[in-house]
Order: structure tokens, then C-alpha cells, then sequence
């Protein structure tokens, strides 16, 4: 049996909708997005999407900071 259309989880979450998965603000996000303190978001057009399966199994591990990729950096 299929879920009614309205009852399906969207795959991509934007800013706001991620924002009250994790009970924070909007400003909070973009801080722990700049800092890499959380799963890096993709870009579709001109939005910004986080994954909803990355965001579910960052906090199922305990929220760890994503590796850094800049020069210089341990």
C-alpha cells in the first residue's frame, strides 16, 4: 500500500525545514553550515538543500563536525 502524496517525506530540505528538525534558528544553521559542524548541503538551481537521510544519520551518531578540507588543516 503507497502513502498518500501529501504523507512522503521530502528527499531535500531547505534552510527553514532544517532549522525546525533540529529545534534552532535559521541563523543557527547558517553558523553550523560556515563552520562545518554539520552535513554539507548540495545547491539545486538557486537553492540550498540539505539531504534529509545525511541530517537523520548525523544526529543518530551524535552531530560530529564534517572533516575539514581546507589546506593547512589537521
Amino acid at each position: 500500500m503507497t502513502r498518500p502524496p501529501d504523507l512522503i517525506e521530502p528527499l531535500l530540505l531547505d534552510v527553514r525545514t532544517v532549522a525546525r528538525l533540529l529545534n534552532v534558528s535559521v541563523r543557527t544553521i547558517h553558523r553550523l553550515k560556515a563552520t562545518g559542524e554539520m552535513p554539507a548541503p548540495v545547491r539545486l538551481g538557486g537553492r540550498v538543500l540539505w539531504r534529509r537521510a545525511e541530517l537523520l544519520a548525523w544526529l543518530e551518531v551524535g552531530c560530529p563536525s564534517r572533516p575539514s578540507t581546507r589546506k593547512g588543516t589537521i
